[in-house]
């Protein structure tokens, strides 16, 4: 079976290609495309292989997933992978898209392809349902208190941790690995960058002081002045390194403190 994986995020995708490989060594992933950009002009390539089943991310590096459909034929069968919870899940289900809610459970996936293969055997030659691209364009369009991430799962091992936002002091970015930090200490890395991680994040909660730093408002003890308006902050926990806001975001930081 021949794939494509849609995904911005590096180690999201490469998990669910291991992932794949678990479920069939046979499986060849002919391509892990980060951008709405990458994929329509790959997909536009008469040469590639057949495909047989898209793995998409809707927020992608450059736009959101759903645009790949507007500017590319693609009559693939296509599972949407996401990190928005049942709000989001509802509008797929009103166009027969399936989903896999990130991170993506193995079982999950296992389901998702069976149902793939079961509807192609009974149907031969299967092309998706057009999504109402219009409908749920809308819908993003449109971001709600309960549109933003609430909560993060993050496997430990052989165990698997969920973690409010509320508990959260702040992310940071570490070796290219991104590493959330709750209110008590706890230290676990996530798969997603900081530049998805302010999409998905309440930005009246979390603020992106900086390349290395996303916090949240609880999680800053002391803000200290320097001239030239630079400003230094103390969070809680605390840091193995100073964090300061950076020089083009003083001004919004000052504000979002304000609001």
């Amino acid at each position: 079976m021949n794939v494509v994986i849609i995904e911005d995020e590096n180690l999201t995708a490469k998990r669910l290609e291991s992932l794949l490989h678990k479920y069939d060594p046979t499986i060849n992933v002919l391509s892990r495309l980060p951008s709405v950009a990458e994929a329509v002009g790959w997909l536009s390539q008469p040469s590639h292989p057949a495909i047989d089943l898209v793995f998409m991310d809707i927020h992608l590096e450059d736009d959101l997933g759903f645009r790949i459909f507007e500017q590319a034929n693609l009559t693939t069968p296509v599972v949407f992978t996401t990190a928005y919870d049942e709000y989001m899940i509802q509008a797929f289900k009103v166009n027969s898209i399936d989903y896999l809610l990130k991170p993506i459970n193995y079982d999950e996936l296992v389901a998702a392809i069976e149902k793939f293969k079961s509807f192609k055997k009974q149907f031969g030659v299967m092309s998706p349902p057009t999504p109402d691209l219009d409908t749920l364009l809308s819908l993003i369009g449109k971001p709600r208190e309960m549109d933003y991430k609430d909560r993060f799962m993050i496997t430990v091992g052989n165990k698997i941790r969920s973690i409010g936002t509320h508990d959260i002091a702040y992310f940071y970015l570490e070796e290219k690995i991104v590493f959330l930090v709750t209110k008590d200490g706890l230290n676990l890395p996530v798969d997603y960058s900081l530049d998805k991680l302010t999409q998905l994040l309440n930005p009246r909660h979390f603020f992106r002081i900086s390349r290395q730093f996303l916090v949240s408002l609880p999680a800053i003890h002391t803000i200290h002045t320097f001239s030239a308006g630079k400003l230094k902050l103390d969070l809680m926990p605390k840091t193995k390194q100073e964090v300061f806001v950076s020089g083009d975001r003083v001004t919004e930081f000052k504000e979002w403190l304000g609001k």
